[in-house]
């Protein structure tokens, strides 16, 4: 199959939709007061329209950048595609960025307008962002955004008359998406309308996707794991959207939305999953789920409760889950599938299809894209949703891409019999003990599964051997923090720490475990917007306690 004609960019199929079902809802907005704000799609395409023609007034140069920061929101989506209809180019800001980082995109994408979303100064870079915002950069603030002193969105609405769009042509420049900079200053990823696109013309020949869907929209936009299957998703299917108002809202907006479709990350399943096991412990669940009625029952409880019981497809993607907690999910019904893609191909690259998956591998290629594995024992990717290129630094292209044109993916990986990739680490990743033997971290990483484990990170760079950090559940802190003896956490700890030993290798055997105190968050930069460890971060903040660790002798050490 190949896209829809009428369908030829994101914007095509705004007003594709607006026509064929005017009156159908698009997007459902939660506010924090309570009100609940639909959208259809007559009203969507009038909304940016309206915007084009205030864009179009203010005689900015051609092809110009314009940038979106804020958390997702229906006005995020309309931002982006208002941006389009005046011909320019997005250029989405994390809202979890600090002011230094926020300052070099703003000023490397040249960006000559900023639209200003959701933010409030407590879960986001907000409050450290305003002050580097340069006083000459025009703003305009959409709904919920923290300044009242800038044009918004439905005053400038209300002054223009709809303008007639600028369809763009396919190979245009849509969008620069920045990297979360796990490393180093972040990359402007240079994507076309129709990198853009690839990623719902190949899902058609995958999933039985229409416009019958529902999806909740909560992981940042700024990402194109989220820009991909879900705002174009949306926007190709013509499928109903939903937002999510907070974090502590979550669980009524995710009941609310009712997805039938589902994308989230590894540190969402787990903490889903422990929030599971907080309130009916494993020993429980494995009693209960095996009687044959009661057991049903119990299952289909759990997944109403964490809203995804009408969820007949569920994708993990961004960084590895393990195969145990995807058979937890499974043996509640919810058909977990692990996808793979980066930044640098829209995130279309490879998928576990429906029915046929195999857990441990991310699924084989897309339709379109081609794999094989390079020096190294890299992945190499060629995929139609493939890069124009990094703005602005044509050296770090021709670094990444080779030259018949493979994306180098900076990940290893295995490729079985049928076609199935394996991920077994970073390049990067791979670290050296004082012995002189490498340790790649994310298989052994991936075998420790303890049920209060929210994640952990393998390290010990010129250490005698590799130690595992791990950060226990909220629920377990908490419960910690009241001082209750922890000498079977502790016996737990070491069990499974011994389990995962059995299966190393004499030089990846684990000397211990920690159990930190501090928490990893987007905040404090141990974890990237899309919930991965920042590996190098977490290793140079614990670097100095090492040898003090190892000079302890103990199996199970605590920093608190």
């Amino acid at each position: 199959m190949a896209v829809d004609p009428r369908k030829q960019t994101s914007l095509h199929c705004l007003f594709y939709w607006a026509d064929q079902a005017p009156d159908r809802v698009y997007l459902t907005q939660p506010y924090p007061d309570g009100r609940v704000e639909d959208i259809t799609w007559a009203q969507a395409a009038d909304q940016v329209s309206r915007m084009a023609a205030h864009l179009n007034s203010l005689n900015l140069p051609e092809r110009s950048n314009i940038a979106i920061l804020g958390k997702n929101s229906a006005h995020w989506i309309l931002a982006d595609l208002a941006i389009w209809a005046a011909g320019h180019a997005s250029v989405p800001l994390y809202p979890t960025l600090n002011g230094d980082t926020a300052a070099y995109v703003l000023e490397h994408s040249e960006a000559k307008l900023m639209f200003l979303g959701k933010l409030d100064g407590t879960a986001d870079g907000w409050n450290d962002i305003k002050g580097h915002i340069p006083d000459d950069l025009p703003l305009i603030s959409l709904p919920l955004s923290p300044r009242d002193d800038t044009p918004t969105w439905a005053g400038l609405i209300a002054d223009n008359e709809p303008a007639e769009p600028k369809l763009p042509d396919p190979d245009a420049l849509a969008t620069l998406v920045y990297t979360s900079g796990s490393t180093g200053r972040p990359k402007g990823v240079m994507h076309s309308f129709r990198t853009m696109i690839s990623v719902a013309d190949g899902l058609q020949q995958l999933f039985p996707v229409s416009a019958e869907e529902r999806m909740l929209s909560y992981l940042p936009l700024a990402h194109v794991a989220e820009r991909a299957a879900v705002e174009t998703q949306s926007l190709y299917y013509g499928f109903h959207l939903y937002f999510a108002n907070s974090l502590d809202t979550f669980q009524e907006d995710l009941q609310r939305a009712r997805p039938t479709l589902f994308f989230s990350v590894p540190r969402l399943w787990m903490k889903f999953y422990l929030g599971v096991n907080a309130k009916l412990p494993p020993k429980k669940q494995k009693v209960l789920f095996r009687l044959p009625i009661l057991g049903s029952l119990v299952k289909k409880k759990v997944l109403k409760q964490l809203g995804l019981d009408h969820c007949r497809a569920a994708l993990t993607g961004a960084a590895p889950l393990s195969a145990e907690i995807i058979g937890w999910y499974r043996n509640l019904g919810l058909e977990l599938l692990e996808v793979y893609g980066m930044s640098e191909n829209f995130g279309y690259s490879h998928a576990n299809r429906p029915g046929q998956a195999k857990v441990g591998s991310v699924g084989q290629a897309n339709p379109g894209v081609e794999q094989r594995i390079g020096e190294g024992g890299e992945v190499q990717v060629k995929s139609p949703g493939q890069m124009l290129g990094y703005y602005k630094n044509e050296a770090k292209t021709r670094e990444d891409v080779t030259d018949d044109g493979f994306l180098k993916t900076g990940d290893m990986g295995e490729i079985d019999g049928e076609g199935y990739l394996r991920i077994t680490g970073r390049v990067k990743d791979l670290f050296k003990t004082s012995k002189g033997k490498y340790v790649v971290p994310v298989p052994i990483e991936s075998r420790f599964n303890h049920p209060q484990a929210e994640v952990v990170c393998v390290a010990g760079a010129n250490q005698p051997q590799p130690c595992l950090m791990v950060l226990l559940s909220e629920e377990a802190r908490a419960t910690l923090a009241t001082g209750v003896d922890r000498a079977g956490l502790e016996q737990e700890l070491t069990e499974q720490l011994d389990a995962v030993n059995a299966s190393c290798e004499a030089h990846e055997k684990l000397a211990f475990v920690v159990v930190v105190k501090e928490p990893w968050t987007m905040e404090n930069g141990m974890l990237t917007p899309t919930m991965k460890i920042k590996r190098n971060v977490i290793e140079e903040f614990y670097t100095r306690k090492m040898d003090e660790w190892f000079g302890q002798g103990k199996k199970v050490v605590w920093e608190f």
